[in-house]
């Protein structure tokens, strides 16, 4: 109750409930938290320094690896230890600069890996169509200044969503029902009108994200019909390998991404908490299996990691 009486007295403080309506099992989830938590540095660390240390893995498809991992780390520590202080402390309370602070991190990071994603996705296009040509078109140099675009257009579409709700009036009641501070959970505590927040929310969602999904199915389409004219069954499956680890990781990432947003807009008969739990598996789900996913996928990766973890 102390938590709920500071939103009266302190307007520059918000309230997490973490998982609200779950409240008395909020011990028991902090156990699946810190377990992923753990895997997630351990894996994408782990990932990192192998291919930091190894000159063999100095090449476009694992800079993508790391960029990927880095997100990964960066989503997970934003969400993950401020979830465990509301599981372990009740520590609830979070400013309002803090909340939109974290808002803004995470919805770029997410952005970001949308085009993370779309890159390696024409990665593997290039790879499998056009092999003569890959050497000149894809270079560590241009994957560095493509992650460097994908950085600069995540900043620049998420930037304003802060910015606007920054200067919305909010209700008495700063509670957010959630671990973390999501756009459209804290435009909702607004008394004033968040239709130009609501609007560029779905612009973002539904074009950025529309987009860049329509380019990756675009992408590997091209590869499927490239593969069915390969007259080899060996060259087949060889080709078909090398993209199977890439859309699982994409379909892990967009399928419960756009369905959280989707339920979060429209699932008005949907129980609170399992919109919650949605929205959290989206940012601890990908993050842990990603690195396991390219660790027993790609043999090059996985005989190098093996170098490391089986020495004696």
């Amino acid at each position: 109750m102390a938590g709920i009486n500071l939103t009266s007295s302190d307007p520059s403080t918000f309230i997490l409930l973490g998982i609200s309506g779950l409240e008395s099992a909020h011990e028991w989830i902090s156990i699946p938290f810190g377990i992923s938590y753990i895997i997630v540095l351990s894996g994408n660390v782990t990932l990192l320094f192998v291919v930091g240390k190894e000159q063999t893995l100095h090449k476009p498809m694992y800079l993508l690896f790391c960029m990927l991992s880095l997100t990964d780390i960066a989503t997970s520590t934003l969400v993950v230890p401020k979830a465990l202080c509301i599981f372990w402390f009740n520590l609830k309370g979070i400013t309002v600069g803090g909340c939109l602070t974290q808002m803004f991190f995470l919805h770029t990071i997410s952005i970001m890996q949308s085009a993370i994603l779309v890159i390696m996705a024409f990665d593997r296009y290039v790879a499998i169509c056009s092999p003569l040509r890959y050497a000149s078109i894809f270079t560590n140099g241009r994957i560095a200044k493509l992650g460097l675009v994908g950085f600069l257009r995540a900043v620049l579409f998420i930037l304003p969503l802060p910015l606007l709700l920054s200067r919305q009036p909010f209700c008495a009641n700063h509670i957010i029902p959630n671990t973390y501070c999501e756009h459209i959970t804290v435009v909702k505590m607004s008394c004033g009108d968040i239709t130009v927040n609501k609007m560029y929310g779905l612009v973002i969602a539904f074009v950025v994200i529309g987009l860049d999904l329509a380019l990756i199915v675009l992408s590997y389409g091209l590869i499927i019909r490239a593969v069915l004219r390969i007259p080899s069954t060996k060259a087949h499956q060889k080709a078909l390998n090398t993209c199977t680890a890439h859309m699982f990781v994409m379909l892990m990432y967009y399928t419960p991404g756009l369905f959280s947003i989707l339920t979060n807009r429209f699932g008005k008969g949907i129980a609170p908490y399992i919109h919650i739990i949605l929205s959290n598996l989206y940012l601890l789900v990908p993050p842990m299996l990603n690195p396991i996913i390219y660790g027993v996928k790609n043999k090059e990766l996985r005989n190098k990691v093996g170098k490391y973890t089986c020495r004696s």
